[in-house]
């Protein structure tokens, strides 16, 4: 575990749960696969995925936690554990779940270092390479990622691809007065792609909570996910892109057959 300071310290839960036993072993290219089957009885694929997520959190740990449903299933299954967490949230959402479910959340600014993030995405590739474009949060998903020692990928199996899917956008989070350079910067650099400034229904646009511009930028074919990370990065005004490259170093994900682990080679 990191050597992080960890100012309140929360005791949760009364009972332990037991590991589903591991039954077959896969090796894809870049990553492991792991496969074995839970318990499916009344519980969905994020509920799975989220459940076999908690064993990863140890006693003592500084825990972050992104946003989505899994992630509020996660909190659930935290508060069954019998051990002590400090946990850390880059989601009002989650933030919230945590203190319904008696967790104090801790301050961000005050951590340099976490031992575990847990996040869902839109979608992972075979290296672990992740897109996240929904909530607009990434910058500070992606902070919490970086933070920490380890960053697992959880969700359902829907969520890997060999390779990332033009389907979904990266999207920018962009520094208002950078709103029109940025997009004439992405014209001069890719011919192929489209975008759009997210706007609210009343055509204002919408704001992240660092009061900064979202822009979506379709591709109809992906870049190198290196080239890419460091071209949109490397544009000013650019405060962060949904790109979540070479950060996850484990997936967790549940399928009809079971759950699988991909963890770098």
């Amino acid at each position: 575990m990191h050597n992080c300071k960890l100012p309140h310290k929360h005791t949760q839960g009364r009972s332990n749960h037991a590991q589903s036993s591991m039954q077959t072993l896969l090796r894809k290219n870049f990553a492991d696969s792991i496969i074995f089957k839970p318990d499916k009885r009344n519980m969905n694929l994020k509920q799975q995925a989220a459940k076999e997520a908690v064993t990863c959190i140890k006693d003592k740990m500084a825990v972050g936690l992104g946003a989505g449903a899994t992630m509020a299933y996660m909190v659930q299954y935290l508060q069954e554990q019998n051990i002590q967490v400090q946990v850390y949230t880059s989601s009002a959402a989650t933030r919230e779940q945590l203190l319904q479910h008696g967790f104090a959340t801790g301050d961000i600014a005050g951590m340099a270092c976490l031992d575990i993030y847990f996040d869902g995405c839109d979608q992972f590739d075979k290296d672990l390479n992740a897109l996240k474009s929904g909530g607009g949060i990434h910058t500070m998903e992606k902070l919490l990622a970086s933070m920490a020692k380890e960053f697992v990928l959880v969700g359902d199996e829907s969520k890997y691809a060999e390779t990332l899917s033009t389907k979904y956008p990266v999207v920018l989070e962009v520094l208002p007065q950078a709103r029109s350079f940025v997009t004439m910067k992405l014209v001069s650099i890719y011919q192929d792609i489209t975008m759009e400034y997210r706007q609210n229904a009343t055509g204002a646009f919408m704001l992240t909570e660092n009061g900064n511009l979202l822009l979506d930028v379709w591709f109809t074919t992906w870049p190198a996910p290196a080239q890419l990370n460091t071209t949109l990065k490397a544009i000013t005004g650019v405060v962060e892109t949904s790109l979540f490259y070479n950060l996850a170093t484990k997936a967790i994900t549940a399928g009809e057959a079971g759950i699988k682990i991909f963890t770098k080679v």
